[in-house]
């Protein structure tokens, strides 16, 4: 009987796409059971990769843009626009004017970074008179609670002597004011839905400056700014629009893009998966599978929350289908993923390497160990009609 194999994978964050990770699953899966059905369901979750598999999808097209990327500098950015019937539909990933890749290593100060190409992105779809717009939220490499993309949409920040504030998050805890008379009219007359991780908030103990501060560079200190400054920023934010972003689920998505994004754009932010599946055929891909192997770059404790491999596994397991997950580093935590319908995970990394060595030989190494899972699963195949097993 051949077996059918979904893998429905995340990128792996600086190293591999989501179409080479499927493609390295893909070879391995074969190489280790030649006769074995794959069926392919790239995961995107907002972030890289998100715009060309959805305009892939719909049979829509990339349009090229030139914004400003995180660290000021302008950046060949692109989004999309997705075919099909119905209002004439923008997807933008916020990651193609914010995102990590953009920030050079020695650059990654998250005070100083901002969102303001994404919300050059947003004018720029609308000029080309989209209807509803999607923002993908991942992959940031950003920390400015959106402030970048207030500006861009006309939004002035003012401190006490009414100057405007410099870009960057580090920079709100002197907003006073905030001056809307400018923002583009244009929005209100857009449908924006972003697609976040649910499960980030922008203040307390587990906002967006505390918990992803660091992974973009802070220091203990900067942290600490950092939080201030996201305070002070949702109190300004209620001031001036009345609306509560502190603790919206959502806002705190890719760096507190999305309190931005529901301050200022008007958007309605959504679990992430929940609303891009709805352009996919993972459902029916999904039925027709009899195991499923998903990947990311990182699993640990932090995975059953929002995070691709999770996602995919809590759908599998409904339909009674075991998920394996490899990923380039096991964290702490990580047994928590199998109350999350992981049925067993792996690392692709088989000996101590430096990162450099990793990232450069990532294909190959996860190509390896996804030829190792299948190998294994076929002992127990073998194993389970012997006596052993009787």
């Amino acid at each position: 009987m051949t077996m059918t194999i979904l893998v429905a994978p995340s990128g792996f964050k600086e190293s591999l796409s989501v179409d080479d990770v499927t493609l390295a699953i893909h070879e391995g899966i074969l190489k280790a059971l030649p006769n074995a059905r794959v069926l392919c369901a790239p995961m995107v979750d907002g972030g890289e990769g998100t715009v060309k598999a959805l305009v892939r999808a719909t049979g829509g097209r990339l349009v090229k843009a030139r914004v400003t990327g995180p660290v000021g500098q302008p950046v060949d950015s692109f989004f999309g626009l997705m075919g099909g019937k119905g209002p004439k539909t923008a997807v933008i990933e916020m990651a193609a004017a914010a995102g990590l890749s953009l920030v050079p290593r020695d650059q990654r100060n998250p005070m100083l970074t901002t969102s303001y190409g994404v919300g050059q992105l947003i004018l720029k779809a609308l000029a080309h008179g989209a209807k509803r717009i999607l923002v993908g939220c991942g992959d940031s490499g950003i920390n400015d609670g959106g402030a970048g993309l207030a500006q861009a949409l006309g939004a002035r920040l003012l401190d006490a002597e009414g100057r405007d504030l410099p870009q960057g998050g580090g920079a709100l805890v002197n907003l006073h004011s905030i001056d809307l008379r400018r923002l583009d009219p244009r929005l209100a007359k857009v449908r924006i839905d972003a697609a976040v991780n649910w499960h980030n908030r922008l203040l307390g103990e587990k906002g967006v400056a505390r918990v992803f501060g660091p992974q973009k560079g802070a220091t203990p200190e900067q942290v600490e700014h950092l939080d201030r400054a996201m305070q002070r920023w949702a109190d300004l934010i209620e001031r001036h629009t009345g609306q509560d972003v502190g603790i919206a689920p959502g806002a705190g998505a890719s760096g507190g893009l999305g309190a931005g994004l529901i301050a200022f754009a008007g958007a309605t932010l959504h679990p992430r998966f929940d609303i891009i599946l709805n352009y996919l055929d993972f459902d029916r891909l999904l039925s027709e599978a009899d195991l499923v192997i998903t990947a990311e770059g990182s699993l640990d404790g932090q995975s059953p929350y929002g995070k691709v491999p999770c996602e995919v596994a809590r759908r599998a397991e409904a339909l009674g289908i075991p998920t394996i997950a490899l990923a380039g580093t096991i964290g702490r935590g990580v047994d928590q993923t199998f109350a999350h319908g992981i049925s067993a995970f792996a690392s692709i990394l088989k000996r101590p390497c430096t990162l450099e060595e990793a990232i450069r030989d990532g294909y190959k190494l996860l190509r390896r160990a996804t030829e190792d899972a299948i190998r294994m699963i076929a002992v127990g195949q073998r194993l389970s009609g012997s006596r052993a097993f009787a």
